[in-house]
């Protein structure tokens, strides 16, 4: 990048060391190293981090609460019997006019009112 030979090179320090004198000198050249190692570490960091795939750690499978394996019970399955229909009892249950229940069916045939 730079072309700089021996002779250059001491003349540098040679300059550095009258502004800064030699109690100072030894410290920015420590400061100075340490900033170019930082540097070169976040560099090959985000190198790292562009190039090379994002890993990402391995699932564990998520344990299920005990009542959401269990089949949710329904009305049938604790005893009690599931109603057929909503529809209430006296109402017609098709265009037709008929009523939902047996007895108020038979009823409407023979024509007396149902009691219900």
């Amino acid at each position: 990048m730079f072309n700089i030979g021996m002779p250059e090179l001491i003349l540098i320090l040679v300059v550095a060391l009258l502004i800064f004198g030699p109690t100072k000198l030894p410290e920015l050249a420590r400061s100075l190293g340490r900033g170019l190692a930082e540097f070169r570490r976040a560099s090959s960091d985000l190198r790292s981090q562009l190039l090379d795939p994002p890993v990402e750690p391995p699932r564990q499978p998520t344990p299920t609460p005990a009542a959401a394996v269990a089949a949710p019970a329904t009305s049938a399955a604790a005893g009690e019997a599931a109603p057929e229909s909503t529809i209430p009892a006296g109402a017609p249950a098709e265009a037709g006019g008929t009523s939902a229940t047996p007895a108020a069916a038979g009823a409407e045939k023979s024509g007396q009112p149902s009691v219900g």
